[in-house]
């Protein structure tokens, strides 16, 4: 049996290395069922578009209703933000709504500063201004970023506690467009420092792309749309559990080395077993 597998990100500790959000559900039921499903212990909140706070009147349906938090620490993300300023005031916002519900996740954030409505690719610059800035505040910052290495040792340095490149734009479906740069990500992010977590984040479209990631070394996934907005959300979440576990496997185990020509799995001479 295999040992368990834990990691650490900032101050948490964790086993599942599925990160998963709770946005485009067609309702919480069915969200609360596929975050079951994926085994995943992190949920990702959209403070902007999902209300936090304890306010039965405005909305009686409340999506914390739904998070055990016995079960699920809350990772808030600062998704929509097109500025650094407007993503620093998110990330305080949900920190004051955070410590209102006693969450241990209220001072950390998942940040994403956005560049476009068209590609949501992330703004390089208001990425680091923000990321240098939140750190500054003492926030935990697991930082959203594009797929450069140069970028990722940059946002590191600047105290983002995990860097989370994109393996294709949110939403988009495309799996790992650049599995080289991801890897190149990776040796600068954990040069020297071996346990610092990579996190793979948006673009995942299926199973098969989890487990590349994994496969490639990466510390974990988030994803969100490719269980959402599967045409059963449930029997995907399951899906991505054993992707990420089997990636995870695979990459401890070691993959054989690729070669030009073929290589004979069974001896050509001798007797059986020889």
């Amino acid at each position: 049996m295999m040992a368990v597998d834990s990691y650490v990100v900032g101050r948490f500790e964790f086993e599942s290395r599925l990160f998963v959000g709770t946005g485009k559900y067609a309702n919480f039921d069915i969200m609360k069922a596929a975050l079951d499903a994926s085994g995943c212990q992190v949920v990702t909140v959209a403070v902007r578009r999902d209300v936090l706070a304890d306010d039965r009147q405005a909305k009686p349906d409340n999506i914390i209703d739904y998070l055990d938090p016995q079960r699920y620490t809350i990772l808030p993300n600062t998704a929509g933000c097109f500025n650094a300023q407007d993503a620093i005031r998110s990330a305080r916002l949900s920190r004051e709504l955070l410590e209102g519900l006693e969450n241990p996740g209220a001072r950390w954030v998942k940040l994403e500063v956005l560049a476009d409505t068209k590609t949501l690719l992330p703004d390089p610059v208001g990425t680091l201004q923000a990321t240098e800035k939140l750190v500054a505040e003492d926030f935990t910052v697991l930082v959203y970023t594009n797929d450069d290495p140069i970028l990722a040792k940059r946002l590191k340095d600047a105290g983002a506690v995990s860097v989370m490149p994109a393996g294709s734009p949110i939403g988009s479906g495309r799996g790992i467009l650049n599995p080289a740069n991801i890897e190149l990500c990776l040796e600068y992010l954990k040069d020297g420092d071996p346990d610092y977590p990579v996190i793979v984040d948006a673009g995942v479209g299926t199973a098969s792309d989890v487990t590349l990631a994994m496969e490639l070394g990466a510390d974990g996934v988030l994803l969100n749309t490719g269980i959402a907005g599967a045409r059963d959300p449930v029997p995907m979440a399951t899906a991505m559990k054993h992707a990420i576990e089997a990636g995870r496997l695979a990459y401890l185990a070691g993959r054989i080395p690729r070669k030009r020509y073929a290589s004979a799995s069974s001896p050509l001479e001798g007797a059986i077993g020889s």
